[in-house]
């Protein structure tokens, strides 16, 4: 009888599948998978699939500067729109300028197809030019890495890559194609048969455990939500809302989990970790009860991870088994995708009766309390210069909770991550795990590229900036529009703070020469205006809302704002690294500190 891959025509001749080569078949798979948008950049063992791509109609090619651009414009691609990320690159140095992008998107979960051109199959071995083992190079960092030698292989492959990407934890897949394979022709079957041994994500979770969650809940006077960006990567923030609003209990959404659930909510405590918000981070510290949700307990969240929360037993759901008791023991193991699991779970809380459920009453009062003495705020710098944290904050109260804000990594990210109001998911983009610097502007390239109707930011450091502003060139010559921020404060601002902090003030290479008083190498503005890109520079507290406005109004070109803020800003709260989250200061010299009995909040002197 026929099959999808040879159906018979009217006249009930069998009809021979279409034979192309192996670049064609790329091409091809790409289309049929429902790819729109690709980066990347062209070398030798990865013509010919260059040569094919030229005469799409249906597959928008950026051609950027650097591979590691392409990468991280693969993540803000995925990571603002829930579709899988596409980037390209040659042999040799070409796929390994994609490493740190791949680790970035393992890290964070991000749906990404690498695919990588690499030298003759016969040639594979002998050290041949830009010849590297990409496959074997990134077998830490994806979900898997496929080598293809043969053009038969490539639709199945490909497909398998994308099944893999976006399925179960979403996760970055690597397809190293030979330039043979790629040459070559071969009957074209589509759909191919997906054979993936042993790749079966449960997405339902057990029914006797859900139960158990919900009784756990039902017997806590102090739950706490600790929501991780797995509900994001799930698409389960309506859930959770009902989940949370049903449950009342307090919610903390981590750094990659900015929007999931929103700010303005009033159950909402804000970021916990090392730089979250006081009532966050000892919500979690005195609960008796975690529910963790598509997060991972990372040392950036718990401190020192055998004094965290020492008195919360622990739901813990994720998609990922491998993460559950890794860092912190489970009583109730959920293994099962964040969305079915959170229905489930608000169906079992339904069902448990209100007689049975323990008071949160004084637990609410006590977390409001918190909040009311420990509010987010920042001091105004006193050598004259502009608060990176105003800055900030006047950027997301402009551009409005519509728009997607992109950050390097430092003390801009942790500043964006607490000064901007995040009300929907996919608005915020950052590396979290990885901490990437240069993640910015080629991650809001990205994000424009697959939300052409929202406004995209890149808020940078002058660090991060210099890593990947040649990006700019790929914006301006491909229409995307993006706002840059450059929270200019002349210094690796974060390693900065560590070595006031912790190093007796010694800042040893971490001065950048770019910001107030300096020699100003480079010149931000005149940097943005030779790639044909709006420079703007502002030094004084009233011109920030009009430089943003300008931003704001112009779309017809990137902008770069060279905001000049003070260099002895610095991010609080902060847990510092090694201790227990009870260690929390509120601010340098500032610690919360409390009663045991009475749980009393009072600001004292750390």
């Amino acid at each position: 009888m026929p099959t999808e891959a040879t159906p018979l025509s009217a006249a009930g001749a069998r009809r021979s599948p279409e034979v192309l080569t192996g670049s064609g078949a790329v091409l091809r798979t790409l289309e049929h998978l429902g790819i729109t948008d690709v980066f990347g950049l062209p070398g030798g063992a990865i013509i010919p699939f260059y040569d094919e791509l030229m005469a799409s109609t249906t597959i928008r090619h950026i051609l950027v500067r650097h591979e590691q651009g392409a990468g991280h414009a693969a993540e803000g691609y995925a990571s603002s729109s829930g579709k899988v990320g596409v980037a390209i690159a040659t042999s040799g140095p070409g796929a390994t300028n994609l490493v740190t992008a791949i680790a970035d998107a393992y890290m964070d979960s991000v749906p990404f197809i690498a695919i990588t051109g690499q030298v003759f199959s016969t040639l594979m071995g002998t050290d041949a030019f830009q010849e590297a083992d990409i496959v074997g190079i990134t077998m830490p960092i994806t979900k898997h890495s496929f080598l293809v030698t043969k053009p038969e292989d490539i639709p199945a492959t490909i497909a398998a890559a994308h099944q893999i990407a976006t399925t179960g934890r979403p996760g970055p897949v690597l397809v190293d194609i030979t330039k043979d394979a790629q040459q070559m022709s071969a009957p074209y079957i589509w759909p191919p048969k997906i054979d993936l041994p042993g790749y079966r994500p449960v997405t339902k979770a057990h029914g006797k455990q859900i139960t158990a969650a919900a009784q756990l809940l039902a017997e806590s006077s102090r739950p706490v939500l600790y929501v991780g960006g797995g509900v994001i990567r799930a698409g389960a923030s309506p859930e959770l809302l009902r989940f949370a609003e049903a449950t009342g209990a307090p919610v903390v959404t981590t750094l990659m989990a900015r929007g999931a659930f929103p700010d303005s909510h009033p159950q909402h405590l804000g970021m916990p970790g090392m730089h979250g918000t006081v009532p966050a981070v000892l919500g979690l510290q005195e609960s008796d009860l975690i529910i963790a949700l598509g997060a991972r307990f990372d040392d950036r969240v718990t401190g020192k991870a055998d004094e965290f929360a020492p008195d919360a037993k622990v739901v813990h759901v994720d998609i990922d088994p491998a993460e559950i008791s890794k860092i912190r023991f489970a009583d109730v193991p959920i293994v099962g995708d964040a969305k079915v699991v959170l229905a489930d779970l608000l169906e079992a809380w339904a069902a448990v009766d209100q007689s049975e459920r323990a008071s949160t009453a004084d637990w609410c009062a006590h977390l409001d309390k918190i909040r009311a003495d420990f509010p987010l705020g920042y001091v105004e710098p006193q050598d004259g210069l502009i608060a990176p944290q105003h800055v900030i904050r006047r950027i997301g109260e402009m551009t409005g909770p519509e728009g997607v804000f992109a950050s390097g990594v430092g003390q801009h990210q942790m500043w964006s991550a607490q000064f901007i109001q995040y009300e929907r998911p996919n608005a915020w983009l950052n590396s979290g795990g990885a901490g990437t610097m240069g993640y910015s502007v080629p991650a809001a390239m990205g994000a424009k590229v697959a939300q052409p109707d929202r406004v995209v930011w890149a808020i940078d450091g002058d660090g991060c900036f210099q890593m990947t502003n040649q990006e700019l060139a790929t914006c301006v010559i491909n229409d995307i529009p993006i706002k840059v921020a450059v929270i200019n404060n002349s210094s690796l601002g974060m390693v900065r703070q560590w070595q006031t902090l912790f190093y007796d003030g010694r800042h040893s290479f971490t001065d950048l020469q770019t910001g107030h008083g300096t020699r100003r190498v480079p010149d931000f503005v005149k940097l943005a205006d030779a790639y044909g890109a709006l420079g703007i520079r502002v030094e004084r507290p009233e011109d920030i809302d009009a430089a943003i406005q300008l931003a704001l109004d112009t779309n017809d070109r990137p902008v770069v704002i060279d905001f000049v803020v003070s260099r002895d800003s610095m991010v609080w709260p902060m847990v510092p690294q090694g201790v227990g989250n009870s260690s929390i200061q509120y601010a340098r010299e500032l610690a919360p500190t409390w009663d045991d009995e009475d749980a009393d909040m009072t600001g004292e002197p750390a």
